[in-house]
């Protein structure tokens, strides 16, 4: 396979070119003619609000992510009044963390709450829109091919 910024020979199935380090790793599916089929962009399935990890979402994880935040919270500044040393401080960056993920997780669970409520139960098939095919480098400049380019006479009478 070649590299189509270089014209570098390269493995099958590499990646990236051992050149330029252009990524080629689409080339044999273009030269092929084969779309990539994307992967589908929400963690929705079956009309359930899924984590990253593929479990559902459900309204109990959110507040026990966001009060765990809160009891983190709570026993650093304990720790603090007792022992009064610096470290209790870094007890704080699980507490955010953990009250920001609850939150973020809430505010997923009602948008998809919302768009559950808004949109139409789906019939039949889902129709995926193929994307449209890049443009080619020349596209458009064959028409200029015939074309002069208009010149520009000076006068030098005027003054």
């Amino acid at each position: 396979m070649f590299c189509p910024k270089c014209a570098t020979q390269n493995l099958d199935g590499a990646s990236f070119c051992r050149s330029c380090g252009a990524n080629i790793s689409l080339v044999p599916q273009a030269l092929s003619g084969q779309l990539v089929q994307p992967q589908p962009p929400m963690t929705e399935v079956d009309g359930a609000c899924r984590t990253r990890r593929g479990r559902e979402l459900t309204l109990e994880q959110p507040f026990k992510n966001f009060f765990m935040g809160i009891a983190f919270i709570i026993i650093s500044l304990v720790l603090s009044r007792t022992i009064g040393q610096v470290w209790w401080f870094w007890m704080l960056i699980p507490a955010f963390s953990l009250m920001a993920t609850g939150l973020a997780q809430f505010i997923r669970l009602q948008e998809h709450s919302k768009r559950a409520s808004l949109a139409p139960p789906p019939v039949g098939r889902s129709f995926v829109e193929t994307p449209r095919p890049v443009a080619s480098v020349t596209e458009g400049t064959t028409r200029h091919l015939g074309v002069e380019a208009p010149t520009r006479h000076l006068d030098h009478e005027r003054r």
